[in-house]
């Protein structure tokens, strides 16, 4: 059976995009799956993370395909990776355009991060709303949140009040997520509330790709 494919995507650069694609394939395969991971963003953080993992220990690697695409490339690498893999994590340039729409429509679930912020709320309208014309499921996660705080709690009512759903499970603003990335690594391999954050929230990813 061909793996499920979730798409993270968001208009706005600096979501964290890439910072919660590496997360979800790391705790997806901490479950014991095998997880492809393709970067479609110019940029190439995504790749520059696989291979720093690579040369810290290739091991690290393993249980993890990696692959670049381009926008028309998108369904011939999907198809290669989920014959091969139970999950395909695609990360996407943060951008809103005809581009995207390859990724979307390959996708089971898309996942839009939001920065706890309402420049970052405003962007994500654009997202849900082309994933809705592609008839795609979407999950809005609150990234970076400072838990508590007023803006916090304004960005997840204004985001519920968007249509799509949220996620019970957030990712907070912590250094150890930006500095595991740089190594390579990812702030959910060492013990901590990173690691129950990123398991709660691969769990609630993994509910919605069986139900949906």
């Amino acid at each position: 059976m061909a793996g499920k494919v979730i798409t993270v995507a968001q208009q706005k650069g600096g979501s964290g995009k890439t910072t919660l694609a590496a997360h979800l394939a790391l705790g997806f395969r901490g479950m014991g799956l095998r997880v492809g991971l393709i970067d479609l963003d110019p940029q190439g953080s995504l790749g520059r993370w696989y291979v720093t993992r690579l040369e810290v220990d290739a091991t690290l690697c393993d249980g993890i395909e990696f692959a670049t695409a381009s926008a028309w490339g998108i369904p011939i690498e999907v198809r290669k990776l989920s014959a091969a893999c139970d999950v395909v994590i695609i990360d996407t340039p943060p951008k809103i355009d005809s581009d995207l729409r390859p990724a979307l429509r390959v996708a089971q679930l898309v996942i839009v991060p939001v920065s706890v912020g309402h420049m970052d709320l405003w962007a994500t309208e654009g997202v849900l709303d082309l994933a809705a014309r592609e008839n795609r499921p979407a999950l809005v996660v609150l990234n970076r949140t400072r838990a508590g705080t007023r803006l916090a709690g304004e960005v997840l009512t204004a985001a519920r009040a968007m249509g799509a759903p949220v996620a019970e499970a957030v990712l907070a603003q912590r250094v150890g997520y930006a500095e595991a990335m740089g190594r390579g690594r990812g702030a959910a391999e060492t013990r901590g509330p990173a690691q129950d954050e990123v398991a709660a929230l691969v769990a609630e990813v993994a509910a919605r790709l069986q139900t949906g």
